[in-house]
């Protein structure tokens, strides 16, 4: 077992994990955030997308080792301080750019990516940042309206 200190939505944390302890393991089952989401364990379909040193990256793909030192804001850190949905949230719920909710978390933690990157992008912009992150109910063109109105609100 070795130690592991990291910044996670503003709070350091630290634990103990095995050397083969993935990121998505640490942030739900040591710390009970949920909310980061374990689709194919694979790295293919985004649903564990969090931002670590402010980069998106797939926490199945990486080992709560490598985050150590580091700062990782998850889902549950996109809210606002008082518990209420932050942008990008809010723009998901009243633009319907959820259905089963499975893939939402990643596709907010990959907007707001896209977002702290390009704060007007066109629909093609959206498009080709979200490739690879899956929605199986194919709720694709609520998304992108979703991302749309966060970015105007947010620019």
């Amino acid at each position: 077992m070795t130690s592991v200190s990291i910044t996670v939505n503003g709070k350091t944390v630290s634990g103990e994990v095995e050397g083969r302890t993935l990121l998505s393991q640490f942030l739900r089952d040591d710390l009970k955030l949920t909310g980061t989401h374990v689709g194919c364990d694979t790295g293919q379909c985004g649903a564990c997308t969090v931002h670590v040193d402010g980069k998106a990256v797939r926490s199945c793909n990486m080992l709560a080792l490598e985050a150590d030192g580091g700062e990782v804001s998850t889902i549950e850190g996109m809210a606002n301080e008082d518990g209420s949905l932050g942008v990008i949230q809010a723009a998901f719920q009243e633009h319907h750019g959820l259905q089963c909710g499975f893939c939402t978390p990643g596709m907010v933690m990959a907007a707001a990516d896209l977002l702290a990157a390009n704060s007007s992008p066109s629909e093609a912009d959206i498009r080709n940042h979200l490739e690879g992150n899956i929605c199986r109910c194919t709720g694709y063109h609520n998304i992108i309206k979703s991302i749309q109105a966060a970015a105007a609100q947010l620019g």
